[in-house]
């Protein structure tokens, strides 16, 4: 990375954060600048899968919430990848899952500090671009993990499992639960979550099936990631639908919360309630009869997917390419279109799988 000296770097930084502000606030965008969001970011150099890799470097993991259960379990997931690795690792980040421009600010933190690479899992799809194309511009290699950003603005995207494939999962499991027939709602996290809206994009896509004719999805409600914002929507779900037969919640905070409130209600047993969380979380409630099945990846090994492909992306074995692999715990991955990466299919707990499980 090529010498600055503090005050020019503290110039650059300055003028950085003033221009994220500032797009914020007013969402002063362009149709060019929104195409060159969307297009992938250009690869720096060409890879070499044989390169060694690179020790001693520090990769900063920026979840969307810290001290959220499902993150934390994530992100030690890389801190483990990166102590095996001979990198470092630190962690940064808000206390609120819909705190954008504070995501902002910890990238902008990052960049000064010149960490070698960022792993982040973006609240909002564009608000985070014009930080972390400076922190590109400066060397650091940047993957989003769990929720993306819009391509240009990082080098490759760790996906939990294929977007498609987990939207139409969830609406499977809860239409079995239902019998294929009634009222369904969806409890979500921030109106501005990127990977919430693309399951959810899916879901109604599923829902056009013939099998679903008898099925009407009827209100999508926002928890913003809070346990108690999740545990009123849920109520507020219940009480505008009474006829309400299933709720999907793809997010671990707003599952629980929902479950929470189901099992010491009159709907514990007759609201069907499925969607994304943690054994850890829900054990209880599957073992209790308020949550017959959900799914879900293993976030600790997304968290070290993200840590991995980091390291390989810092050590020139990628560039982001579609097409290019490299080798992460045993495994083989392969980059696709717009430099994706899928860690795999998620699982299905019950009754009959969940102690099998322990995060």
């Amino acid at each position: 990375m090529p010498h600055r000296s503090p005050h020019r770097a503290r110039l650059l930084l300055t003028a950085g954060t003033l221009l994220a502000l500032a797009l914020t606030a007013c969402g002063g965008t362009t149709k060019d600048d929104v195409e060159a969001d969307n297009a992938a970011a250009t690869p720096a150099g060409t890879a070499d899968p044989g390169a060694a890799t690179r020790k001693g470097l520090t990769v900063g993991f920026l979840p969307k919430q810290v001290n959220n259960p499902y993150f934390t379990t994530a992100d030690k997931g890389g801190e483990r990848a990166l102590a095996e690795l001979g990198s470092h690792y630190k962690e940064v980040g808000p206390g609120s899952a819909t705190d954008t421009s504070g995501q902002v600010s910890y990238v902008n933190t990052l960049t000064q500090q010149r960490v070698d690479a960022i792993a982040v899992s973006a609240q909002d799809p564009g608000a985070l671009c014009t930080a972390l194309k400076q922190a590109m511009r400066g060397g650091i290699k940047v993957v989003t993990y769990d929720s993306d950003t819009t391509p240009g603005c990082r080098d490759a995207f760790v996906s939990p499992a294929g977007a498609e494939d987990l939207g139409r999962a969830q609406v499977r499991l809860l239409a079995r639960q239902i019998g294929y027939k009634g009222e369904i709602a969806i409890l979500s996290a921030a109106q501005t979550a990127a990977n919430q809206n693309t399951w959810i994009g899916h879901m109604k896509d599923e829902l056009k099936d013939p099998k679903y004719k008898d099925i009407r999805l009827v209100g999508i409600a926002y928890g913003n990631d809070d346990a108690q914002q999740s545990f009123q929507q849920t109520q507020g779900l219940l009480q505008e639908h009474p006829d309400l037969k299933g709720i999907i919640s793809p997010t671990t905070v707003g599952i629980k919360a929902a479950a929470q409130y189901l099992s010491g209600s009159t709907y514990k047993g007759k609201v069907r309630l499925t969607g994304l969380g943690t054994p850890n979380d829900l054990r209880r409630y599957v073992k209790n009869g308020t949550i017959e099945a959900f799914a879900l990846w293993d976030p600790a090994r997304l968290g070290a997917l993200a840590a991995r492909t980091a390291v390989a992306l810092a050590s020139g074995q990628i560039s982001g390419r579609p097409g290019e692999t490299f080798r992460s715990g045993g495994t083989t991955y392969t980059l696709g279109e717009n430099g994706v990466i899928d860690l795999g299919e998620p699982t299905v707990f019950d009754a009959r799988t969940i102690d099998r499980y322990h995060f």
